[in-house]
């Protein structure tokens, strides 16, 4: 193959995934003015059911402008030969491979933060902030955004600097060591990440005593759920959307709570939520997904090592001396319409999931509160209710709110 005709088959991976997306897209938003199905009638009264309706027709203009622009920047970075220029300017500092793709992937990340952070911007400060939303101030943006790059440089570039080392050391059979690697940095993550990560971002305090506590203790006990930890995180400092999750294995589980979930539903709705949220760690979800997102990358940097060395890969994106960054950067668009495909079963397990542990929590709790709480979750989030099934299929890794409730309802 001619690196010519690998460079087309780049560009048309890429253009080809942006038209489905937006097929899905113009399919979905049809579907914004359906009439509510009658078990979700009581969802939204009509003023707030035109709230939603703007919501959705609001980000879905949103989208489309700044995806719009997000390919049109990326074609013309590969038009004009934009690969070879960062990496000519990172050879420029030093001949460290390491280095290298340090510098070149930092180059790239930067300036696409850079040139999509104004579309952040708005969706945050005028989008959010018209309906509601938005809590979060100009100067925690700001900082959430100089974290976030210092946690790209430190644990992303880190992970990236040993890779690369163990390509230098152990050639094709590096994918073995990088696997291991990448799995003990998976399974720390999920272990601590409540630990060391989320206090950079959110303040986590215990949950105080009190009836709250009172009933989630009992709930925890009856099921035969050791939980020690249960936390409050600010949310609301950001915007007003609620949320509850599970966290850690062993003696570092937790479940942390959004203070709005806490403002916003009754003591049994909170509780029938945990209950869900229970039930995926019952039911081994968080270790099957552990589990398949380890293989799943086994397999990938398997597939990586052996096609990294060709390099016809540099050479499609017009870069003459073959490196491990840019074989990485072509072997990603090649290998997306295969990570499509499995990010498709992992949805569809998600889905399956979910409805394992509405049912754990209906069985070991009761279904009417949980009911009621994904309504007013729905409600308070300007939720769409009638997505096309299309969109579901492809983007949705929970069942619809119709579809959940006509199975607790089972």
């Amino acid at each position: 193959m001619q690196p010519n005709t690998l460079f087309y088959i780049l560009v048309s991976i890429i253009s080809i995934s942006f038209i489905i997306d937006k097929i899905l897209d113009t399919l979905n938003a049809k579907h914004f003015d359906d009439k509510i199905p009658a078990k979700l009638a009581d969802v939204y009264d009509e003023t707030a059911y035109k709230k939603s309706q703007a919501y959705k027709k609001t980000n879905e203009k949103f989208s489309n402008i700044s995806s719009t622009f997000s390919i049109v920047l990326t074609l013309v970075f590969f038009f004009v030969d934009g690969f070879k220029y960062v990496d000519d300017f990172a050879r420029s500092f030093t001949d460290n491979p390491i280095l290298v793709a340090l510098i070149f992937f930092g180059v790239i990340m930067l300036g696409s933060d850079i040139l999509t952070t104004p579309f952040s911007y708005y969706k945050t400060f005028v989008i959010e902030e018209k309906f509601g939303f938005n809590k979060s101030t100009k100067k925690l943006f700001w900082l959430d955004k100089i974290k976030g790059w210092l946690m790209s440089i430190l644990l992303g570039g880190g992970v990236l600097a040993i890779i690369i080392w163990f390509y230098q050391f152990a050639g094709k059979d590096f994918w073995i060591y990088a696997w291991a690697l990448v799995a003990v940095f998976s399974l720390i993550m999920n272990m601590f990440y409540a630990k060391l990560i989320v206090p950079l971002f959110n303040k986590q305090t215990p949950l105080e005593n009190g009836e709250l506590k009172t009933a989630i203790e009992n709930y925890a006990q009856k099921v035969g759920f050791t939980l020690n930890n249960i936390f409050v995180i600010d949310g609301s400092k950001r915007s007003t959307k609620a949320n509850a999750y599970f966290s850690g294995f062993g003696s570092q589980k937790r479940i942390t709570l959004f203070d709005t979930l806490i403002n916003d539903l009754e003591t049994d709705e909170i509780v029938a939520v945990l209950a869900h949220e229970v039930g995926h760690y019952k039911r081994k979800h968080i270790i099957f997904n552990l589990a398949s997102s380890i293989l799943l990358t086994g397999l990938t940097l398997f597939i990586l090592s052996l096609f990294i060395n060709s390099s016809l890969l540099s050479e499609a994106l017009g870069v003459s001396i073959p490196s491990f960054h840019i074989g990485l950067i072509a072997f990603g668009i090649l290998y997306s319409p295969i990570s499509e495909i499995t990010g498709l079963f992992m949805n569809y397990m998600s889905r399956k999931f979910e409805y394992q542990a509405d049912n754990f929590a209906k069985e070991t709790f009761e279904a009417t509160p949980l009911i009621t709480s994904l309504k007013k979750l729905s409600k308070n989030s300007l939720s769409n209710l009638t997505p096309h099934k299309a969109y579901v299929f492809m983007h949705y890794s929970h069942p619809t709110l119709l579809e959940r409730i006509e199975n607790l309802e089972k």
